[in-house]
């Protein structure tokens, strides 16, 4: 007995060692990614010393006396926070991420590469400015710097847990190319409307044209304001003053920043590549500048929030760039946001402008139906062309043989149909458009369908442009004139420019490659054999909306319409039907004395015009019994605010999926069920407006003509026993932010089936607000009630004093799980606090924690 004793406390001994020698390796492997952030690192590379200095956030303020050395220090600050984000992130752009994670990873990989943005990345590279150039060589070398001495778990704590699944992976050299590729992938996240072009074909099925009008109501503009409000396009050129167009007056010079005087005294196709890039449904943004006649301060004040996709870690990385000495040789002093892998800033400020962003949603993107001859041959005009192919080869992890496909070409663009089921769908059951105006062109009627059209894809993004240069002219730009200069060459994704500057001007300009088509309006499929349904050109930059100083003193985008219908262009019709445009305006225009804190109070408003117009005819309706009541009245004293603790807001939320589910699902393609978002909310006011309006019925009961109240009746009655079920009998106990949660996924080893997700993910986070709030936390009625996109970062700017500036990232610096800046931001955003911004040099030090130096080898 007492041998086994000795044998049984040997065993627990030895059980115990093994256990603290397994916690000590996994922190080991844990820490040993973390950034070095105070001392000297000596390195081949800087011609001078650059200095790193890090707040207790982590953020990084670099400081060097060259640009050479401004983005070499760039370059190496963030690979040591962000390396597996960013060489995921060139992965996804290069199509190549089979090769990590096998032959899941494949059809996205094939999609990607189909469209070649890695090619056409590789092509905008040489029309790029020397400069822009030079800039990207020098962040790619200090990235390099950084992966000369780190590989493995050195790198990240993702790299270690797939080496532990068998992977013997070592990342390559970072190149510029990887850096303009990532621009491609946020072109794709933000790029048009081709989602609602294949809805469109797939509703076409079953629904008559006048239904599917129905589901894509124009933009209310009588209700909703658009972001330009003034001004006319006149001899080609938009006049922010002119009242009607007309031929141009005597040409005047640019705007004189200088003598001016100073206003201070006055679902898709990818939907797999759409999870991988962290894009959720209800993307946007919200930006507005103040001029200085309604603020507290005497200057402009300017705020932005972008609405992307919630991951982990999150899409931006804070930091600033300041060259030691300002000179025309170094003329860096900007801060802001930008994306790991990009070096500049993309969003903030410099010492003389702020500027944000938010996307535009024109139309850039057309769907063309491919008559094939074979396998290698199309038809236009009454001709025969030769397909343009090419072979593209896949190494995938855990095969032994590569997969290889060939990508077909037209003149319209990449034939994605051969990479998509969807878009093969699309070309089996598309309508085929014809227009009076084709007649003569070449066109002798639609070519036989056969099997099915091939579809291919024409997007601006896959022509080479220059948005690279306009985004380190912003940052280098120290005015209005030099800031619209930049903005010239910003081709893709096109996105709402909103400026401001400490001479107190505020202003607005829409940029970017915008198509002229021949026919059509680019909301349909079109026939590619057809010339003239393709474009002649693109919207002159000069014709954009663009306004400086706007009449009533306020910028405000939140994707709404641009124009008024008078605008002669076709920007596109895809914009958001500016719930929340309005409602910033309303509460910006409802108070004079504006301030920093104002406005951080104003992007968290959660109030709801859905609700306001929905409750009082929910509260008309008569329910069985005062169980399914009990519900019913939370709406009677409800303020329409979406707060966490609200049990009204969990209840109308649920009653409003029910009501998407009941009036639509019946009839739509799966595919194209409601998410519940702006533009279903404008159909259903529209439909409430009709109670006997076919789509109130349930076409799946027989014998039975459902109205508007039978369904709406319903969806309370269904929300009464989802929330019993779920959460509580009693409602009081119902709150909003159980519902609505938020869960910070890492897009690669944090699906919900991953063994180590749990490293990796944060979540359970209660969330106010909702989809078309200013308060923009959306979430997909056809899926749940957690987040899918959110405000990624939140910013206010105030022009008179860039140091009483406030941001706030979603989860932190790092993104290395465990690191103390991983999710640090994340309760401070959750509860809508904001941090400091420093942003002169006497701020920064301050400020600053850590100290590191990047030193040249001798």
């Amino acid at each position: 007995m007492r041998r086994w004793t000795k044998v049984l406390s040997w065993t627990g001994t030895v059980v115990v060692v093994v256990v603290i020698v397994g916690l000590v390796t996994a922190v080991w492997t844990v820490r040993r990614s973390f950034p070095q952030t105070q001392g000297t690192i000596t390195l081949k590379g800087p011609d001078d010393r650059i200095t790193v200095v890090r707040d207790d956030q982590g953020i990084p303020q670099i400081y060097a006396d060259t640009t050479h050395d401004l983005f070499f220090g760039q370059g190496y600050v963030q690979a040591q926070d962000r390396f597996f984000q960013m060489d995921f992130r060139r992965h996804l752009t290069a199509g190549t991420l089979s090769e990590l994670f096998g032959r899941s990873a494949l059809q996205t990989d094939m999609f990607v590469r189909t469209m070649g943005w890695e090619r056409v990345a590789e092509q905008e590279y040489a029309l790029l400015s020397t400069s822009t150039r030079q800039y990207l060589q020098a962040y790619s070398d200090g990235v390099n710097a950084y992966l000369a001495d780190h590989q493995g778990s050195r790198l990240s704590l993702e790299y270690a847990a797939l080496q532990l699944s068998g992977l013997n992976y070592t990342p390559q050299p970072w190149t510029p190319i990887d850096s303009l590729a990532w621009l491609k992938a946020m072109a794709w996240d933000l790029g048009g409307n081709m989602d609602d072009e294949i809805s469109r074909s797939l509703e076409s099925v079953r629904l008559t044209n006048a239904q599917i009008a129905q589901l894509y109501p124009s933009y209310p503009y009588g209700r909703n304001t658009p972001i330009v409000t003034q001004g006319a396009i006149v001899d080609g050129v938009y006049e922010q003053n002119a009242t009607k167009a007309g031929t141009r007056l005597p040409r005047r010079p640019p705007f004189p920043v200088k003598s001016a005087p100073s206003l201070r005294a006055a679902k898709s196709a990818g939907a797999g590549l759409e999870r991988l890039l962290g894009t959720g449904d209800g993307l946007g943004s919200n930006a507005w500048a103040v001029s200085a006649r309604y603020t507290a301060s005497g200057a402009p004040i300017l705020a932005n929030d972008p609405h992307l996709g919630a991951t982990m870690p999150g899409v931006w990385y804070q930091m600033g760039l300041h060259c030691t000495q300002l000179t025309s040789a170094c003329p860096f002093d900007v801060s802001g946001f930008t994306f790991a892998g990009l070096p500049g800033v993309v969003i903030g400020h410099n010492d003389h402008i702020a500027w944000g962003l938010t996307n535009l949603g024109p139309d850039v993107q057309d769907l063309y139906l491919e008559k094939l001859v074979g396998d290698d041959r199309y038809k236009y005009a009454g001709k025969r062309y030769p397909l343009v192919t090419r072979q593209e080869t896949f190494a995938v992890r855990g095969e032994n043989e590569p997969v290889t496909i060939t990508v077909r070409t037209t003149r319209d663009g990449p034939l994605i149909s051969d990479v998509s089921s969807s878009l093969s769908t699309v070309g089996a059951d598309a309508p085929v458009l014809h227009d009076a105006r084709a007649a003569g062109s070449g066109r002798r009627g639609a070519p036989p369908r056969g099997n099915g059209y091939a579809v291919a894809l024409k997007w601006t993004a896959l022509q080479p442009g220059r948005t690279a240069d306009a985004l380190f002219g912003f940052d280098k730009a120290r005015n209005w004139n030099e800031f619209r200069d930049a903005a010239r060459t910003f081709d893709a994704p096109s996105q709402n420019l909103v400026y401001a500057d400490t001479a107190g001007h505020i202003g607005y300009q829409a940029p970017g490659l915008i198509p002229i088509r021949r026919t059509g309006d680019g909301d349909w499929p079109v026939p590619g054999w057809n010339p003239a349904y393709h474009w002649d050109s693109y919207i002159p930059f000069d014709a954009l909306p663009s306004v400086l100083d706007p009449k009533d003193g306020y910028v405000v985008t939140a994707n709404q319409a641009v124009t008024r219908p008078s605008y002669p262009y076709y920007i596109g019709d895809s914009f958001d039907y500016g719930y929340r445009s309005q409602r910033i305006r309303n509460l910006l225009q409802a108070k004079d004395g504006l301030t920093v804190d104002d406005m951080s109070t104003i992007q968290l408003d959660d109030y709801s015009l859905l609700a306001r117009r929905l409750t009082p005819l929910l509260l008309s309706l008569k329910l069985p019994g005062g169980y399914y009541s009990q519900g019913q009245h939370l709406l009677g004293s409800w303020n329409f605010h979406e707060d966490a603790d609200s049990n009204a807001a969990a209840y109308f939320n649920v009653v409003w999926r029910r009501v998407l589910a009941l009036t639509f699902d019946d009839q739509l393609p799966k595919d194209t069920w409601p998410d519940g978002g702006d533009r279903w909310w404008q159909v259903v006011l529209n439909l409430v407006k009709k109670p006997h309006d076919v789509f109130w019925d349930d076409i799946d009961t027989t014998g039975v003509r459902e109205t508007r109240d039978d369904i709406l009746r319903q969806a309370m009655i269904q929300a009464r026993d989802e929330l019993t079920r779920s959460r509580s009998r009693d409602p009081h106990e119902w709150q909003w932010g159980n519902l609505h949660t938020l869960t910070l996924r890492n897009q690669t080893l944090g699906s919900k089936t991953s063994p180590v997700a749990f490293l990796f993910n944060r979540g359970g986070y209660e969330l106010a607000g909702g989809g078309s709030l200013v308060d923009a936390t959306s979430w997909d009625a056809s899926d749940g009630y957690q987040a899918t996109s959110v405000p990624s970062m939140r910013m206010v700017i105030p022009l008179d004093d860039f140091d009483a500036a406030r941001w706030i990232d979603l989860t932190g610096e790092s993104g290395h799980a465990y690191d103390s800046n991983y999710t640090d931001q994340t309760d401070m955003w959750v509860r809508g606090e904001t941090l400091p911004w420093a942003f002169s040099a006497a701020a920064v030090k301050r400020a600053g924690t850590d100290t590191l130096y990047l030193e040249p080898a001798s």
